[in-house]
């Protein structure tokens, strides 16, 4: 733990939250977050800290850039996970500022010398492997029900699970409609931490169990859809540069384009991640299509066109990769008809004499009579 030092001296300040948690576990610990109980923001910024809180008094470290947060109380005013009425002064107490918190295991904290402070039995929920919320207080954010589900999806592969009466209040949110009161960025900044998780599939249980799924993803919660789309997710092709996005695109992948963008638009995805997904889909579609009939040099031409192959050949590798987990042979056919196709470049047509539609009709017709001798040649 990080000691006193001229920035601090003087200040009565604690460890809190996650790095006292995951320190405790024997996990990572990326980051520490402070409190600092008696001050003022003025005594803050005249030792050099950079006020950064816009809600509540947060401060950066003039030399760690850690944050330091000012004790604080929180009372509810209105709907949603902004709704709140901040209070914070030189009155209020760790206890009062720990009592906030979502989780037990999160409302523990260290002084500098290390020695537990555990007003709510954090540490017992820890040894016991258990999610349980501080307060009844937690009904008042929604966003918590996201944030429990996200813990869970990390930390369920070392024995966790979610109290029952904190996953009843965590259904109460979903049943009283305040969960549809979250932004949509928070839902899916939450969301995609839960993707980087060690078991992004225990988010989406959670959230399908406590009926947080159907009011934020309604695409996604039917039933027996979602237990199919959540086995994909451990299924992934190689070498792949994103497995977040990866398993987002799996997850989706039976969402034909109206629907998926429905559910897209209503979080606000990142577009990485909306092409990822529709290249996918379009891969997914053409595997099921071959299933059905003999590779067609057509439809394949067709794929490497929507996937944007020609100007973006380092999609086709990946891609190729998931289809190796359908159909080994499907896989080896593509791949003999990509490296055939991908030889017709257009500015050897153009040194024909083709322009303009023709140029485009020519290549076309090219690159499909390559796929049809790949074909043929298995």
């Amino acid at each position: 733990m990080t000691g006193k030092d001229s920035a601090t001296k003087g200040l009565d300040v604690y460890r809190v939250g996650g790095a006292v948690r995951d320190a405790r576990l024997g996990w990572p610990v990326v980051d520490q977050d402070w409190v600092v109980v008696g001050a003022t923001p003025e005594a803050m910024r005249k030792r050099g800290f950079k006020p950064v809180g816009r809600d509540f008094p947060v401060f950066l470290h003039p030399v760690t850039q850690e944050e330091y947060a000012l004790a604080r109380t929180e009372r509810k005013q209105g709907h949603g996970y902004t709704g709140f009425e901040v209070h914070a002064s030189p009155e209020v107490t760790l206890e009062e500022d720990l009592a906030r918190r979502d989780l037990t295991i999160n409302a523990m904290a260290e002084p500098l010398d290390g020695q537990l402070i555990d007003p709510f039995q954090g540490e017992q929920d820890l040894e016991a492997r258990v999610l349980r919320h501080v307060s009844p207080a937690f009904v008042e954010d929604p966003l918590r029900v996201l944030r429990t589900a996200r813990f869970l999806a990390r930390y369920r592969g070392l024995g966790f699970v979610i109290a029952e009466d904190t996953l009843a209040l965590m259904r109460q949110l979903a049943v009283n409609g305040e969960i549809a009161h979250l932004v949509a960025e928070r839902v899916w900044q939450e969301t995609e931490k839960a993707l980087g998780e060690p078991c992004p599939q225990a988010y989406f249980e959670t959230l399908r169990d406590c009926g947080a799924l159907e009011a934020l993803m309604p695409e996604l919660a039917e039933n027996a859809g979602l237990k199919v789309a959540l086995a994909r997710m451990g299924r992934l092709p190689e070498n792949n540069d994103h497995p977040a996005r990866w398993r987002w695109a799996r997850l989706c992948e039976h969402l034909d384009d109206p629907v998926r963008q429905v559910l897209e638009e209503r979080l606000r995805i990142p577009n990485a991640w909306r092409d990822l997904a529709r290249q996918v889909m379009l891969t997914r579609k053409l595997w099921n299509e071959t299933n059905e009939h003999e590779p067609n040099a057509e439809a394949i031409l067709d794929w490497l066109n929507r996937i944007d192959a020609w100007r973006r050949g380092e999609r086709v590798a990946p891609l190729l990769s998931l289809v190796s987990l359908e159909s080994d042979v499907l896989a080896a056919n593509l791949t003999l008809a990509w490296r055939l196709a991908s030889r017709v470049v257009p500015r050897d047509l153009v040194g024909e004499g083709f322009k303009g539609g023709e140029l485009g009709q020519e290549l076309a017709r090219r690159r499909q009579a390559e796929i049809e001798a790949a074909l043929l040649a298995d």
